[in-house]
């Protein structure tokens, strides 16, 4: 096997096998080191992937037992089959893992499956060592891009096992439907793998440190969604902070503080969640045998070109500062690509848009409106509710709105915010807006399809100055 290359990619996931891609498409000999034996990293393989193909799947469910019959739809005995989900599920990502498989050999790419880390330089080479399952091996290549990813933090005082506490990892994959699942912070993660688990059956309470749920999402936006999901079942313990779990019998004893008021209760749970962060998964990379120092959180400082203090050596993903996001990582792993060969790369961080995918959905980019007043910028809003569209009407779909907020002097779109059903992919058309500069007018002065649920931005658009129609 060749082992001197252009481009070492450690780390196969979303920003490593994009980065493999794009570099190998410009000339690059390329290869790539993954411990897994399947390509695409947490996101498709434990993470974005199976946790969408279970809350479709979950969804259906959800709407077969209490939707359906508004549409005129009568199902005889509902039953759940887990297994079958599952399976799905897993072929889902199987599909994905093997295409990415086939795309790194339509592109010439080395795949090596094991551990990989720095090991210095040789001369003006940069030296990689991979612990296989055969032993270790050192490539060689003139440039390195980390791209590791994250892992889920450990709580000391909740360690996970495996079976009664659980990362998102083996929420993936209980074999039957929780009595009482406890989720141990209110954000994408443990609202998203909450939402799988309530459709499905199980009583679900989510304690969450702050006083409100989706983490860095506009207030009002998030306010929106949480009304939604407890009328869905779903409990919030807003302001509290877990203490710890102990074992009895076949529970978990889950101590719980309310931050204001200084009480303590206990909640009962076969299973918790926890779902406090993510955390840079930099230990063993070896960086330093390249003089690369990390931050307290870490993660690891590039310049503007992606390159660490080790010149040649470059890093994306959630190993660096920012979201940690998917999309921002393959926007990251191509732009480094596309640095090393010479290029010009670009990732826009203002239009990176968030999505949380309950049911409604939650999905924004740009800053919320609370960002815009710590910044002491003049700005103005307008919102617009789905109840007052005639395709939410049609779709039995009327929760949620979308809230624009403009630059009150100059007009410019500087956060578009969603809660409603299909945000995720409406988002694209704020994604595109804010890429280019866009007004408010701008979007207000675009003809949206009718009926869609996209001229619920249009009209949040109008609102802006005032000149909602339908409203």
């Amino acid at each position: 096997m060749e082992t001197q290359f252009d481009l070492v990619v450690i780390g196969g996931g979303p920003a490593g096998y994009v980065a493999a891609i794009r570099a190998a498409q410009l000339g690059l000999k390329t290869a790539c080191v993954e411990m897994r034996k399947t390509l695409g990293g947490t996101c498709l393989n434990v993470g974005c992937i199976p946790s969408k193909a279970l809350l479709e799947s979950s969804e259906h469910f959800y709407q077969a037992k209490n939707k359906f019959q508004k549409h005129g739809i009568v199902v005889g005995e509902l039953k759940l089959d887990l297994e079958q989900m599952m399976k799905r599920k897993d072929a889902v990502v199987r599909q994905l893992t093997t295409g990415i498989a086939g795309l790194f050999k339509k592109n010439g790419i080395t795949f090596i499956n094991g551990k990989g880390r720095l090991d210095g330089v040789d001369g003006a080479m940069k030296k990689v060592v991979v612990k296989t399952a055969e032993g270790e091996q050192t490539l060689t290549a003139k440039k390195v891009l980390l791209a590791t990813g994250s892992e889920p933090i450990e709580l000391p005082f909740l360690k996970f096992d495996g079976q009664s506490v659980v990362s998102s990892t083996e929420a993936l994959e209980f074999a039957e439907v929780p009595k009482h699942l406890v989720v141990v912070g209110g954000g994408v993660i443990g609202l998203e793998m909450g939402s799988v688990w309530a459709r499905l059956g199980a009583k679900v309470t989510v304690v969450e440190f702050n006083e409100w749920i989706a983490g860095g999402s506009d207030r009002q936006i998030s306010n929106e969604l949480m009304k939604s999901l407890i009328k869905q079942g779903i409990e919030f313990k807003l302001g509290h902070k877990c203490l710890g779990a102990k074992k009895q019998g076949n529970w978990m004893m889950v101590e719980v503080e309310d931050r204001k008021s200084g009480q303590k209760f206990t909640l009962e749970a076969d299973k918790v969640l926890v779902s406090t962060g993510r955390r840079p998964y930099s230990d063993g990379l070896g960086l330093e045998t390249m003089g690369i120092e990390r931050d307290p959180q870490g993660r690891v400082p590039v310049s503007e070109h992606y390159e660490t203090s080790a010149e040649g050596v470059h890093a994306v993903g959630d190993l660096i500062v920012g979201a940690m996001l998917a999309h921002k990582a393959e926007e990251e792993g191509i732009a480094a690509a596309e640095f090393m060969a010479g290029k010009h790369g670009h990732v826009n961080y203002q239009a990176i848009p968030n999505v949380i995918y309950t049911h409604p959905e939650l999905a924004s980019v740009g800053w919320t409106e609370e960002e815009v007043k710590e910044r002491g910028v003049p700005y103005k809003v307008g919102t617009f509710p789905y109840m007052a569209n005639g395709r939410a009407k049609a779709m039995e779909e009327a929760e949620g709105m979308v809230k624009i907020v403009s630059h009150a002097q100059t007009d410019r779109v500087l956060g578009i915010h969603i809660v409603g059903a299909r945000a995720g992919d409406l988002i694209a058309e704020g994604v595109a807006m804010m890429e280019f500069g866009a007004t408010s007018e701008d979007i207000a002065q675009s003809s949206h399809a009718h009926p869609s649920l996209a001229e619920v931005m249009k009209e949040a658009a109008l609102a802006v100055n005032k000149r909602q129609i339908h409203l």
